[in-house]
């Protein structure tokens, strides 16, 4: 009895002293070279006419709500809209829930397992009672049982905390790719926002183009009938008018394309959702524009594939720990007896309790191939991660470019529309005074119309280059608000991101959970 004692005190203590192994390899981030600085931020004057600025300590990253320093009281309304009710927002929501399940299903491989039952035999035995003579009375009786199994496999190679770090690590990738559908919906919906109310000014435009254009009509009939104009002229006229007053019509399509736009992102029918007319009268603001190497944690496609390496990495280590024996122990336990009276007492009770090994001799190559499948995952990863990184360098750059250029450009078409009003005044009035044919007018106006469309086409242009570029720097979010692996098992996959960010407790670097192998 005493040696069997010390022979599971053996068996328990080495499992507890392997029990701290891992085969796995340690996570660390794969290096990414990046530049100290914007190559914009260099541009003489830049961030006085770009609508962006050196970031400063106290504003180097957006915060929150980042649509609200559009200043903007109806855009403000829809993307709170949008956060509740977009569709694709709930759709990632659910599979972060999904992944969340993952990762509790996969840490209770850690503890043993229980299960119990109950049975009931009725049981014939035909030698029963048998006597010397060889003739026997058959006897048949009842059994009753009341069984208890349990069972552990201890994880001595580190390969259930591996498939759990994977798993917390395929959640986080979850949670990144939640917050990057969010910033795409917001960035979008801020984009085509901003369009429709460019195209409200466009209408405004056009509308005021054609009244202008039906005053010239009636001045060169008025000229007609006094035998100063000729017919030619009038028919000019009211082609100019016509062609104006189809361009306006036609401003709707892609208006009401807009407004249909919106209400999808903001979880309404689009049948049932209407914007008044309001045209754009809005500058872009002044957005903190930090070092590249920010990107790396406040953007949340780069988070997501960085989390994706992660887990790549410990599913190798989940991997080479089938190399290793695999270790079971189990017991057994239970009442037995013809009458369930007798359950309780000390005859009708067993028990078994032992410990199995078992090792794989051959495999064909198994264990081998599947560690270089989650290698092979873990180079493509690396890569994939290297070139998110890079495209988002690029559309930083990008946006900065364009709002650079676009801001000299807006100043240069602003000029040149004061050009073209002044040229048509003195078409208009060297037509009033017969010196010119209405064909010159003509001409002079359709210039000043085209170059006023322009300027204002600019202008949209500025405001999405804005919001993309908002997008481009991760918009208000940040690494340090995805969720632990704490936060996975006991916290809601909906309120995930923002328990992070409020509670000091819960922020932890990107690759905190690989690193604790």
């Amino acid at each position: 009895m005493i040696r069997r004692r010390y022979l599971w005190i053996a068996v328990l203590g080495g499992a507890a002293l392997f029990g701290g192994c891992n085969v796995g390899p340690k996570y660390a981030r794969p290096s990414m070279d990046s530049a100290p600085a914007y190559k914009e931020i260099s541009v003489p004057d830049s961030e006085v006419v770009a609508g962006w600025k050196l970031a400063h300590p106290s504003d180097a990253t957006l915060h929150g709500n980042w649509w609200e320093i559009f200043n903007e009281p109806e855009l403000n309304n829809f993307e709170s809209q949008l956060n509740v009710s977009n569709q694709n927002i709930a759709q990632a929501m659910a599979s972060l829930e999904e992944a969340r399940a993952v990762v509790k299903e996969s840490r209770t491989q850690l503890f043993p397992t229980l299960t119990g039952g109950i049975g009931f035999s009725r049981i014939r035995n035909p030698l029963a009672g048998s006597t010397a003579a060889g003739t026997g009375n058959n006897r048949s009786f009842n059994e009753y049982s009341l069984p208890f199994d349990a069972s552990w496999v201890p994880d001595l190679w580190g390969r259930v905390r591996n498939t759990i770090t994977a798993n917390v690590s395929s959640a986080q990738v979850s949670a990144s790719d939640l917050e990057n559908v969010r910033l795409t919906a917001q960035a979008e919906l801020a984009v085509d926002y901003f369009d429709l109310r460019g195209q409200d000014a466009l209408a405004q435009l056009l509308h005021s183009t054609v009244a202008a254009y039906q005053q010239s009509l009636d001045l060169t009939k008025a000229l007609f009938e006094t035998g100063i104009a000729s017919d030619e002229a009038v028919a000019q006229a009211e082609t100019q008018l016509e062609a104006t007053q189809a361009q306006e019509t036609n401003l709707g399509i892609f208006r009401s394309q807009l407004e249909h736009a919106i209400a999808t992102l903001t979880g309404k029918p689009a049948s049932m959702f209407s914007l008044g007319a309001v045209p754009l009268n809005a500058t872009p603001p002044a957005i903190p524009v930090g070092v590249p190497s920010q990107l790396l944690e406040r953007r949340p496609d780069i988070s997501a594939a960085e989390r994706a390496i992660a887990q790549a990495n410990a599913q190798i280590g989940a991997a080479r720990a089938a190399y290793y024996p695999t270790v079971t122990l189990s017991a057994a336990f239970g009442l037995e007896s013809t009458r369930i009276s007798d359950w309780f007492t000390w005859p009708f009770r067993f028990w078994t309790l032992g410990p199995q090994a078992s090792e794989t001799i051959y495999d064909a190559g198994l264990r081998r191939a599947t560690v270089q499948q989650f290698r092979a995952t873990y180079d493509a990863d690396v890569a994939a991660y290297r070139q998110t990184v890079l495209t988002a360098f690029q559309q930083v750059e990008d946006d900065l470019s364009t709002l650079r250029i676009l801001a000299m450009q807006i100043q240069q078409q602003d000029a040149a529309v004061k050009s073209a009003e002044r040229n048509l005044n003195l078409a208009t009035d060297r037509y009033r005074l017969g010196i010119d044919p209405y064909l010159n007018v003509i001409t002079a106006q359709t210039s000043f119309l085209t170059n006023q469309q322009t300027a204002l086409n600019l202008r949209i242009q500025q405001m999405t280059a804005s919001v993309q570029l908002v997008e481009a720097l991760g918009g208000g979010w940040d690494s340090s608000q995805l969720p632990s692996a704490t936060n996975l098992i006991a916290g809601s996959a909906g309120s995930s991101s923002a328990t992070a960010a409020s509670s000091p407790s819960t922020q932890r670097s990107p690759d905190s959970p690989a690193k604790s192998q």
